[in-house]
Formats: structure tokens, sequence, C-alpha cells
């Protein structure tokens, strides 16, 4: 029996409230969604956008009147008086409308960097393990933080300045129509030209800050594997090959990037501006000989043509920094918007979980590939201890993860206490359940802060009564900090026998009903051995336990063995049974 989820039931295995509805249909409608919550600040950001623009036509305009009233033969001072009152004053308000306009584009970057931070954060904490099985932490991370931060430099002063450039390209040819109508000719002229241009521009440029941004994803990468792995890379002195490798995907950046330097090198709005300072001031002249213009009207319209100055002036960066942060936002909302095949089911069963488990001829793969299980079936009661056991590769931590539905079958079913798992409440089954991998992950938070991790509000007591059942009190202690002590990231300051009891520690404080123990005391002395296997025979009681092994002691005492091979059950059993029927089972023993 397949059993599969329509894309329309599928939801994040984990959510929060979020800060308001996003609509991810594309990269534009997403920014717009963000954008639509702080409409104040957008709108302020337009009104000191226009006002920046139309007041500052205000100053040729009155610069031009000014040069007529002091080229006559009696200056008219008390008109020049006013015309530097006008000036003040709405250059004032120019000046006060700008903060407003600088401070919401600068404010709106830090919002929306903020929102769609903590929307990604949430989105990832929601994936399922296949997507982070198949994600690179180092595009992830580099997706998180600079692709997030470009969004943030995409609003200021990437938007702001274009919105500013477009006032300006409108308030010369609206004053010039003012003076007198056949002069919006040049500026209306290089307008449509400048729009011209900057879609080629955009067009040309939006592949190019695609792959830049890709690029660095990559170079991120590959840089965060390395130090992740720096231990493997040294022992394997394979320093010069990864030296290579991110060398490699520096060029890469590197020429991406120089590409996009060169498209921006060929926009020549320099070239435009300098074609219509002198068509316009052409223009000007010509009337002016005709009678039509005064010298201070052919003043006033040049002053009007040098504003076309500042949208040149932007669009040497602005665009390009508008281009990357749409390139991220792609990048991002591609994150998010990957799907995940496990649903939270909010709304599923919560009721106590005793401890129940069957299989029913359970078929799973990762991807596309061969399955790593076929047709397991089995079952074991509340309370019961059952030991996995096969070669490597066989399987058995993929059969352990499909009970807390880290991952989800492909065919067949998975009960816990009769249940399908997915008919479970995600959250509550996951509570039930307690699993303590080979490859412990340890916080660089305290050890008291790492044990109670999933008990936040247990006392100190509880905390040092868990650590004693994990036989880790008693080390803890000889730090000088004792439960205060800091553990590196991972948990590389202590030993990985240390690092297995303080997850067993955490288990403990817990008190899951299932146990699953994944080859959990693989790094443990001999000396420790006995008395962990003590406390992990002491916690077994009462709950369902799964233990993945090799140690003989550890087999022997399980209600139940079953032994994997190629992905399939070999054999189910008790250990003297298996030992006389079982050719793979022995196998396992004598090699």
């Amino acid at each position: 029996m397949t059993t599969t989820m329509m894309p329309a039931e599928r939801a994040a295995e984990f959510s929060l409230p979020e800060r308001y509805a996003t609509d991810r249909r594309s990269a534009g409608r997403w920014v717009l969604s963000h954008l639509r919550r702080y409409w104040a600040l957008v709108l302020m950001l337009l009104i000191g956008a226009a006002s920046n623009g139309g007041l500052a036509a205000v100053v040729p305009v009155i610069i031009g009147k000014a040069f007529d009233a002091i080229v006559q033969e009696t200056p008219q001072v008390q008109l020049l008086v006013g015309f530097v009152w006008i000036v003040i004053i709405s250059q004032t308000v120019r000046s006060v409308l700008q903060f407003g306009r600088n401070f919401s584009a600068e404010a709106l970057g830090q919002i929306v960097e903020r929102n769609v931070r903590e929307e990604l954060y949430i989105s990832l904490l929601g994936k399922s393990m296949t997507f982070h099985s198949l994600q690179s932490v180092g595009d992830t991370m580099a997706r998180a933080t600079n692709d997030v931060r470009e969004m943030n430099m995409m609003f200021n002063p990437g938007l702001n300045l274009v919105i500013g450039a477009g006032m300006f390209l409108l308030s010369p040819v609206v004053a010039a129509y003012g003076i007198y109508p056949a002069l919006i000719l040049t500026p209306g002229l290089f307008t449509i030209i400048y729009f011209l241009m900057i879609w080629q521009y955009l067009r040309e440029l939006q592949p190019i800050t695609t792959e830049v941004r890709a690029s660095f994803g990559d170079l991120n990468s590959r840089l965060s594997e390395a130090i992740d792995g720096i231990e493997t890379v040294k022992g394997m002195a394979r320093e010069e090959e990864e030296v290579d490798r991110f060398e490699h995907n520096a060029h890469r950046f590197r020429d991406a990037f120089v590409h996009q330097g060169a498209v921006e090198a060929r926009f020549l709005p320099l070239l435009l501006l300098a074609i219509a300072n002198g068509t316009g001031l052409w223009h000007a002249l010509v009337l002016m000989q005709r009678g039509i213009l005064g010298l201070g009207d052919v003043v006033a319209y040049f002053g009007l043509i040098q504003l076309f100055g500042f949208p040149v002036f932007t669009s040497l960066f602005a665009y390009s920094q508008v281009s990357l942060g749409m390139a991220s936002a792609a990048r991002i909302l591609e994150l998010i918007n990957r799907e995940t095949d496990l649903d939270q089911n909010s709304s599923g069963y919560s009721g106590e979980i005793k401890g129940g488990i069957e299989f029913k001829d359970v078929t799973f793969r990762y991807e596309e590939g061969d399955p790593a299980l076929s047709d397991v079936s089995f079952k074991i009661k509340p309370g019961q201890t059952l030991a996995i056991v096969g070669q490597t590769g066989v399987g058995k931590t993929s059969l352990a993860k499909l009970v807390n539905r880290t991952y989800d079958v492909n065919e067949g079913s998975v009960l816990v206490d009769g249940r399908d798992v997915r008919e479970w409440n995600l959250e509550t089954l996951r509570r039930g359940i307690s699993i303590i991998e080979q490859d412990v992950f340890l916080f660089s938070r305290s050890i008291r802060d790492n044990i109670a991790f999933g008990a936040q509000d247990a006392s100190q007591a509880d905390i040092e009564e868990a650590a004693r059942q994990a036989q880790a009190h008693d080390f803890i202690m000889e730090f000088k900090d004792g439960y205060d002590a800091i553990v590196g990231e991972r948990g590389v300051t202590l030993s990985g026998g240390q690092r297995q009891r303080l997850a067993l520690a955490r288990a403990f404080l817990t008190d899951p009903r299932i146990l699953v123990l994944d080859d959990s005391t693989s790094a443990i002395d001999s000396d420790t051995e006995d008395k962990i296997q003590q406390a992990i025979y002491a916690a077994a009681k009462g709950r369902t336990t799964l233990i993945i092994t090799h140690r003989l002691s550890q087999i022997r005492w399980a209600d139940q063995i079953l032994v994997l091979r190629k992905g399939k059950v070999a054999a189910i059993g008790k250990h003297e049974e298996l030992l006389k029927t079982s050719e793979a089972y022995r196998r396992i023993f004598s090699e």
C-alpha cells in the first residue's frame, strides 16, 4: 500500500504565528507583501522623494528670476530679498522632508531585514530532515545572512535613490513647461531615452546579479564544509586540494562580479546628460534669439537640465543594488517555498504515548535512490526492548528515524500505539520519543542548558539526577564551573564518551516513553561502559527502547532482536534462538 500526501495537505513541521501573511508566488509579490504592512513609511518615503524633486526645481527657477532682477538698469533689490527667503524656506522644508524620507527608507530596510530573517528561520525549522540532508549548510547561511542583508540595502540606498531619481526626472519637465511649453522637448526626450536605457540595463544585469549571488552561495558552502571538516582535511593532508577548490569558487565569484562591473561600465548615462546639456542650451538660446525667452529664462532652464545629474549619478550603482536585492529575494523565497514532505498535523491525535510500535510492510528510500528499507514488518509491545542489528548501511538508523517522523515512509505505515504516526500531532509524537545518536550534537552553551534542552523548566536537582543516572555528574563536577561550564561548539571541548553521557542525561531528563539508542555507547571506555549499561537498563524499564548496537552485552538482554540485511528483515527473535536459526545473525558476531 502506497501512502502519499497531496500538495495541499503538506505543511511545515514547525510553525509560529507569522507577523503577517506574505505573498510567496513571486519575488516581486513577496517583497511588496512585506512593504504593504508599513504603508505609512512607504508614504513618507514617496512624499520625501516627491518634495525633494519638486523643491529642488524651485532653486534654478528662482535664480533665473533673480538674474532678470539683477540685469535690469535698476536692480530690484526688494525682489531679490523675496527670492532669498523663498529659497531659504523651500530648501528648509525640503531638508526636513528629506530627513523623513531617509529615515523611512532606513527603517523599511531594517524592518524588512528583520522580518525576512525571521520568516526564513521559521521556515528552515519547519523543513523536513530530507530537506536539511540535501541542502548545503554554507549556502543556507549565505542566504540567511548575506542575501537578507542585500535585501536591506535594496531599500536603502537602492530604492531610496531610485525613487528620488524618478522625481528628479519629472520635475525639470514640469518646470520647463511652466517657462515655455516647447522647452519640454529636451528633458522629455532625455527622460524617455533614460528609461529605455534603464530597462535594457536591468534586463542585461538581472542574470548576472543572480549569478553573483549564486556563486557567493557556492563559495560560502565550500568554505563552510572545509572548516566544519577541518580535522579530516588536516588528517588527510588535503589542505592544498581544498585551497584549489576554494580558489576555483572564488574565481567564479570574482568573474561574475567583474562581469557585473563591465555591464555597469558600458552604461553611459553621463554621455546622455552631456548631450541633453548641449541640446537644451542650444534650444533655449534659439528661443531667446527669437525674443521668446529672456536671459533669466535661459539661466533657469539650464539649471533645470542640471537636475538630471542626480538620476545619472545614482544610476551608476543604485539600480544594480536593486537588482542584487531582487536576486537575493528570489534566492531566499526559493528556499522558503521549497516543499517539505512532512506534515505537522497540528489537529492530529495528542494523547499520551504508551510505547507500542508496529511496522507494516514499510518501504523507505531517500529521494529517487534504491530503497533503504524494503517490506519491513515487526511489532513490539509497550515497555519492551528491541535490539536492531546488521552490517553497516542496512538501514538501522533509517528505521529508527521513521518512528518519530524524521522521515516518512514511501510505502506501508509505522504505527505508535496502533495509530499511524502521520495521524499523531507531530509535536506530541516527538515529545514522547528521545533519540540518542552516535554523533551527539551539543550546543555552545552551558552543560546545564545542554542537558535541559528538551525540558527547559527542569530544576537543578532534576538536572543533576539525570546526570547521575547517565554517569555524567562526576566528570561535570571536575570542571571549574561545574554545570555552568560552557562546552565548545558541537561539544568539541569534551571527549566522545562525555558527549554521549550528556546526551543520555538529556534523554533521561525528558522521560520519554520511547527511547532510541543509536550506537550511543560506541565512544565510551570500558571502565565506564558497565555503569552506562546499568543506567540504560534502568532507563529502559517501563519504556519502549530501540537499541542499535553491535555490543553483545546490550543485545543479550533485549526482549527481541531484529536482524536487518540489505534493508530487509532477515530474522527476529531472542539471542539464543537466532544463534541457532539465523546465519545472518551468526555472521555479525563471527566477523
